[in-house]
């Protein structure tokens, strides 16, 4: 019965770690449609968000499948509860893809993004995907001492993204109000990709070791 039971925590773990490689996909995908003025890829990238939320509710009706049937304790009932949070938090981070390919699809057949700003965005998106790529490898693995990892990545974002700000805002602004309204969106959708990321990297180090992390994003 024991070993029945961390198969199920074993595929649960695998349920999770599918919605990081979907959320990875999707911030990928959504960038370059961004970046690129792909109208088609951004259709593609708002089309996937309902495999995300599917993905999501499947992991939570295990789970709670689970708790239902099993009444784990200690590490494995960390682990359970930890997925139900961290599947509610990738979901989100799959809605934030859409959003930045909703963007796209809204601009075409004109960029969002002016060119000099491509490589702030560019920049942004390869980190947040390195994020969900990261918190993939590290699930597969089981590795929780990687986790901690993910709060210098998203440094990273954190600093672009104040970046950007102040760019937009500055009096030698060259460009429209709308184009200033989309970017600070845009950034904002990044920013926040990277804190959910870090929530779900934070969560997974808790319920690895019993420690609580020092910051917490939400």
């Amino acid at each position: 019965m024991r070993e029945s039971f961390h198969q199920e925590l074993n595929h649960l773990s695998a349920q999770l770690g599918r919605m990081c490689t979907l959320a990875a996909q999707a911030i990928r995908r959504a960038g370059r449609s961004l970046l690129t003025a792909d109208l088609d890829l951004a259709e593609q990238v708002i089309a996937a968000d309902a495999e995300i939320d599917w993905a999501r509710a499947d992991c939570e009706n295990h789970a709670q499948t689970l708790l239902a049937l099993q009444a784990p304790k200690a590490h494995d009932l960390r682990t359970i509860l930890a997925v139900i949070y961290c599947a509610e938090r990738l979901e989100r981070m799959g809605d934030l893809a859409a959003h930045i390919a909703g963007i796209a699809r809204f601009a075409h057949p004109h960029h969002a993004v002016p060119a000099e700003l491509e490589p702030a965005f560019a920049e942004m998106g390869h980190a947040a995907a390195g994020m969900a790529d990261r918190l993939a490898q590290l699930i597969a693995r089981q590795c929780p001492c990687g986790f901690a990892d993910l709060a210098d990545t998203d440094q990273t974002i954190d600093t672009v993204h104040a970046r950007v700000l102040t760019l937009i805002t500055s009096d030698q602004w060259p460009h429209c109000i709308q184009t200033a309204t989309n970017l600070a969106l845009l950034a904002r959708f990044y920013e926040r990709f990277g804190d959910q990321a870090v929530a779900v990297a934070n969560r997974l180090g808790f319920a690895a070791t019993g420690e609580l992390p020092f910051h917490t994003h939400t």
